[in-house]
């Protein structure tokens, strides 16, 4: 409580420094919650649409249940190669509702339909994540800035009275502490945070891999 008593007596550049890495804190933590959220309930629907895939003998089986897995990266990959492959299938019927035999013109068009929609959903569950980076590799700087002007408001003020008494001393020191605290505070959680999350994003970005070699197998096996 002294710390933070002369802390508030420093001038506006300590106090905004300290803003920032709170801003920056805040930012960080509300990234990580919704982060973390999302992504658990991603890999959750993703075991539960695989499970749906896998036990399904028709796709369409699978194209009537998708709504349920929304939160599941695999579920918009699935709708864009099942769209992509009953468009080919059409195109290959004859007039008069008989079929060439159900094959279709180009498994490459069926990659590029799944491969287009997993960037795309890369992209989606890694937004946020360089807030994190930022956040991460910013503030220790920022709060060695505040840290560097408290030093230099000590030592202005031992310059002005001569004297180094506590009284004289304190209000420069509390406030390179407490901004050297804030800033590791900020960075700490951001760095663990970011790491675990980045590895959560690329499991699934696994997965999704997975499931495009599994789905065009699957096409391949029965439609080529």
């Amino acid at each position: 409580m002294e710390l933070l008593r002369f802390f508030l007596a420093t001038g506006w550049v300590a106090k905004l420094v300290l803003l920032i890495l709170v801003l920056f804190s805040l930012a960080s933590w509300s990234v990580i919650f919704g982060k973390w959220r999302e992504l658990t309930s991603a890999a959750r629907a993703t075991d539960r649409f695989l499970k749906v895939f896998r036990k399904a003998a028709r796709l369409n089986e699978v194209s009537s249940q998708v709504q349920s897995f929304r939160s599941s990266p695999l579920a918009p990959m699935f709708q864009a190669g099942h769209s992509e492959l009953e468009a080919q299938l059409r195109a290959t019927q004859r007039p008069g509702g008989t079929d060439g035999g159900l094959r279709i013109k180009s498994l490459e068009a069926i990659a590029r339909a799944l491969e287009r929609v997993r960037s795309a959903e890369l992209e989606r569950l890694q937004r946020a994540l360089p807030l994190l980076a930022t956040t991460a590799s910013a503030t220790p700087f920022i709060g060695l800035f505040g840290t560097v002007w408290g030093i230099m408001n000590t030592f202005r003020a031992i310059g002005a009275t001569g004297s180094t008494s506590i009284l004289t001393v304190a209000p420069g020191i509390a406030e390179a502490l407490i901004n050297t605290a804030a800033g590791l505070l900020a960075a700490i959680p951001a760095v663990i945070a970011y790491n675990h999350l980045l590895a959560r994003v690329r499991s699934l970005n696994r997965r999704m891999e997975d499931f495009e070699l599994e789905f065009l197998n699957l096409v391949e096996r029965n439609f080529n």
